[in-house]
This record gives structure tokens, C-alpha cells and sequence, in this order.
């Protein structure tokens, strides 16, 4: 089936991101909004645009019915989540399913078992994939916790089953943290997911964090597109992502990738989707979790890739076969990804909407801006505060720094707090030059940033 129209479940710069691909592919985009979003550069960009309700998430980007009757209205054949929002929900999957709409991404099946951390990796440890070690099964109480905890060594990481990005997770170091962890990490994982399980796993000190571009047609081909280091991270929320990783050579790549692709070959996955593994200082690689769907990071592999990967999920969608070989995947120079949130590192990193006075994007070759910002616009202090994304490439990592850098001190953004600052500092930073930061690398530097 091939899609004549497109409504896109998002806002923001994946919502531009996803109609660029659109156009580029012969298929009308629809646009839906919130009243807070009415001047965004998506709804400008779109063949049509849709507004669905007032501010708060719930009465517009995270309201089912509402995003369904504005595809039926403007006549669309599929709905693209992006990302967030309803992009790993499999009740709004199935819901676009039973309206007759197609959903681009996996079946909801496949969303359900990997949401649930609990279940994924025990799917995972099926597979034949490496996971970290832990509880297989959602923990009662304190008293079975910690006897799980003593089994696999202090310290442990006490993680939401249903959650995601940092939220519902605490480390615990011994018995009094644990008690105390416990109970905290199940009352924010009910707060945040409505579902207070939690399990356990073995906390891994200063890891890398790498993560598997993949996709399948649920059918007979299973792919890799190679790996993203992402361990620059603050409280768990990525903000640099590289491709390829710096932190490994080409055996632990070909061991990596091919635990990624059996996995997604178990699971018959029939989408674009991440596999994301933690890496010891042994260089031993351990499953965390899957995104089922396209990642913010994912413009640093079509850089180092040349593919287009709204693109190839959309026609996974449209029920085509992948006409790629692995051996045709190949991977050409180094790409990196910074992500620019309208924040104050000076202040925590408090969020900074307001109207934007003056910008300037950088340009030149290797740069790629994806955003949905421009000169006069406001932006609303309700949803999240990323508004662009800055992605270099370069033949070499160093070249690619070097491009950073210059981007950086280009880049004009007037009226709001970024974190361009916080980024110039970050990279002259002698771990990120030589490729050595850890996932405790942000922790390790703020002080210093502060001080300044």
C-alpha cells in the first residue's frame, strides 16, 4: 500500500523532520497543533494542519481521540508518532490500527513486550543477548530486593518496568540505600507510568552507553546500520550522541551489531528501532533496553550511512520489503550530534521559553540543522525544551570536532538561555577529545562549568 497522506502525531523538530521526508517521497504531510503551537514552523511547512486542542499535553498531543478524528477529517491513509508522546504507547498503536489507519512503526505486539523492561530483557536473554544481571521477574518488597541485591553484589539499580528516561531509577550502594531507593523508585515509577513495578539489575560503574541502529521487515531481512555512542548524558537524558563510537574498535563492533540483529530476528521486528547496551571497562557489552521507534539521535547514522531513515521506516510501513543488503550498509567518516534545549546550565539547567530576538544557523559542508525555531518565534514554556539539533560531520572524528567548534561559536540564538555555552566548554574537555567520557563525564565536569 502506498500512502498518498501522512498525519504526524508530533510537534517540534521530528514533526519537520518527518514532513521533509514526506515531501521528498511524494506523500502529503497533515500537521496537528495545540493553540500554543499555532505559529511553530511545522504547521507552515505542512500540506495541511490540523489545531487539536488547547496547551496542556493531555487535551492535544497526548489526547487519542482527537489526533484520530483530525486524521480522518483530512483524509490521511497513516499516522507517524515520532518520537515521545504516543510513539512507544501500544494502546494508541492498536488504536490507529482498529480506525483503519496504518501505524508507522512496529506492530503493537512488539511495542508492549519491549516497553515493558522486565519482559524485554528476558526476551532478550532468549534471543541469546547478553543482558545485565538482575531480577527476572518484577520484585515484591524491600525484603526480596534485598536479597536479590546481595546475590548479584552492591550496588544495584532499582529501574521502573514500564519507564524510560532516567525516571523511576535509583541506585542503591547497601542495605539502608536500598530501603530507602526502593520505595522512592516505585512511587515515582507509579507517578510517571502508572505502574509502580520495579526490578533489579547490577549497577555497572562508569559505563559507556551504545546504542544499535536497526530495522526488519518482519519478514526475512534484519538489518544494522552500525552504532551510536551516547554517554554524554545528563541525569540520564542523552545530549551528545557520535556515530561511530570512539570508545570501540572493529571486533567489538561486529560482536555488538550481530547481538543486535539476532535480537530484532527473535523478536520479527517490522520497523526502524534501537538497541541500547551498556559497556563495561572490560569492554563487555550488556543489553538495557529497546526504542521502538526513531531515535533523536538518528541524523548522526544517516550521516555516516547516506540513508534516510524516516524514509525506510515509512516504506516498512507502506508493507515493502527492505531492498538492502548488510553488506550494502557501509560506513563512511564520523558524525556528531549536539542537542540544543532552550535551558540555563548556569541555573540547573532550568527550562528557558520566551520569544527568540536573533538567530543564525551555521551552515557549510557537514552541517545539518534539524529544527523548528526561526527569528520572532516564541516558544512555549509547556513541552519539552530541545529546539535544535546541531549534526557535523567530518571525514575523521577530529575534523568533526573542529566543525563542532566552528558551528558553536557561529551559532546565534538571542532572547532565551541555550546550553551552546555549557557545549563549548564540553568539548575542549581532554575525555571527549580522546573519546574516554563516561556516562558520569556531565557529573564530573558541572562543578568546574560552574565555577566560571
Amino acid at each position: 500500500m502506498k500512502f498518498r497522506r501522512i498525519l504526524i502525531a508530533n510537534r517540534g523538530e521530528i514533526a519537520v523532520r518527518i514532513i521533509n521526508a514526506c515531501k521528498e517521497l511524494g506523500i502529503e504531510a497533515v500537521a496537528v497543533y495545540s493553540e500554543a503551537d499555532k505559529d511553530s514552523l511545522h504547521v507552515e511547512l505542512a500540506d495541511e494542519a490540523i489545531c487539536i486542542g488547547p496547551p496542556p499535553l493531555s487535551e492535544s498531543y497526548l489526547n487519542a481521540s482527537r489526533i484520530i478524528s483530525a486524521a480522518e477529517i483530512t483524509g490521511c491513509d497513516a499516522i507517524h508518532p515520532g518520537y515521545g508522546m504516543f510513539a512507544e504507547n501500544p494502546d494508541f498503536a492498536e488504536m490507529v490500527i482498529t480506525s483503519g489507519f496504518k501505524f508507522i512503526g512496529p506492530s503493537p505486539s512488539i511495542i508492549e513486550k519491549m516497553g515493558d523492561k522486565i519482559y524485554a530483557k528476558n526476551i532478550m536473554r532468549k534471543a541469546g543477548v547478553q543482558v545485565v544481571p538482575g531480577s527476572e521477574n518484577p520484585v515484591k518488597d524491600v525484603k526480596e530486593g534485598i536479597e536479590i541485591a546481595k546475590e548479584i553484589g552492591f550496588p544495584v539499580l532499582i529501574k521502573a518496568a514500564g519507564g524510560g528516561g532516567g525516571r523511576g531509577m535509583r541506585i542503591a550502594r547497601n542495605e539502608k540505600d536500598f530501603e530507602v531507593n526502593f520505595t522512592l523508585a516505585k512511587a515515582e515509577a507509579l507517578a510517571a507510568f502508572k505502574d509502580e513495578r520495579v526490578y533489579i539489575e547490577k549497577f555497572i560503574e562508569n559505563p559507556k552507553h551504545i546504542e544499535v541502529q536497526v530495522a526488519g521487515d518482519g519478514k526475512e531481512t534484519y538489518l544494522h546500520f552500525f552504532e551510536r555512542e551516547c554517554s554524554i548524558q545528563r541525569r540520564h537524558q542523552k545530549l551528545i550522541e557520535e556515530a561511530p563510537s570512539p570508545s570501540i574498535g572493529e571486533k567489538e563492533r561486529e560482536k555488538l551489531t550481530e547481538m543486535a540483529v539476532k535480537g530484532i530476528k527473535y523478536l520479527k521486528y517490522d520497523s526502524v528501532g534501537t538497541m541500547e547496551f551498556i559497556m563495561d571497562e572490560n569492554k563487555n557489552f550488556y543489553f538495557i533496553e529497546m526504542n521502538t521507534r526513531i531515535q533523536v539521535e538518528h541524523p548522526v547514522t544517516e550521516f555516516i550511512t547516506g540513508i534516510d531513515l524516516i524514509k525506510l521506516q515509512i516504506k516498512i510501513a507502506e508493507e515493502e520489503k527492505i531492498n538492502l543488503k548488510q553488506d550494502e550498509i557501509n560506513r563512511k567518516g564520523h558524525s556528531i550530534e549536539l542537542r540544543i534545549n532552550a535551558e540555563d546550565p548556569k541555573k540547573g539547567f532550568l527550562p528557558s521559553p520566551g520569544k527568540i530576538e536573533k538567530l543564525h544557523f551555521p551552515g557549510g559542508p557537514g552541517v545539518r540543522i534539524d529544527s523548528y525555531i526561526y527569528q520572532g518565534y516564541r516558544i512555549p514554556p509547556f513541552y519539552d525544551s530541545l529546539i535544535a539539533k546541531l549534526i557535523v560531520y567530518g571525514i575523521e572524528r577530529e575534523e568533526a570536532i573542529k566543525r563542532v567548534e566552528r558551528c558553536l561559536n557561529e551559532i546565534k540564538i538571542e532572547g532565551i538561555q541555550t546550553t551552546i555555552p555549557f557545549y563549548k566548554f564540553l568539548i575542549k574537555k581532554e575525555k571527549f577529545l580522546k573519546g574516554t567520557y563516561t556516562t558520569n563525564f556531565v557529573e564530573e565536569i558541572m562543578n568546574e562549568y560552574l565555577s566560571l
